[in-house]
């Protein structure tokens, strides 16, 4: 397991959210593409899990080396993890869906890369303030 190293400047928090960002984006399109090939599922009910397979590797990558732990018990950082994510998550499956449905010839690919890049900043901005800024460090 690696020890936790969270950033240690804000333009390193950056790289690291980039990190996060890009590996989650990569998780969520490639079980979006699995999802879509080798199950029945079409491509609206298959990014609700490919989003949340992305939501739970991200959680883990900015916990350990983007921000650190914030020295809340991990249940309560994992809740308002969470809440901040459902949001995004909301935000980005709306764009997604409001995209597809209004360029039907639009690979789900370009509309999942359009959604997670306009969400991101209000991600970034959330996880930093909310989730794991303010808590007591051990």
């Amino acid at each position: 397991m690696l020890a936790p190293r969270p950033a240690r400047t804000r333009l390193g928090r950056l790289f690291s959210f980039a990190f996060a960002g890009g590996s989650g984006f990569v998780i969520d399109v490639g079980v979006l593409y699995l999802l879509m090939l080798y199950t029945p599922l079409g491509p609206f009910t298959a990014r609700i899990v490919s989003i949340g397979c992305a939501m739970a590797s991200n959680f883990m990558v900015n916990r350990t080396f983007t921000f650190g732990a914030s020295g809340r018990h991990v249940v309560a950082e994992g809740a308002r993890y969470s809440s901040i994510a459902l949001v995004g998550a909301g935000l980005n499956y709306l764009i997604y869906a409001g995209l597809l449905l209004a360029f039907p010839a639009l690979a789900p690919f370009w509309a999942t890369f359009v959604a997670v890049g306009v969400v991101a900043v209000f991600s970034y901005l959330g996880y930093a303030r909310f989730v794991f800024g303010g808590g007591e460090k051990a």
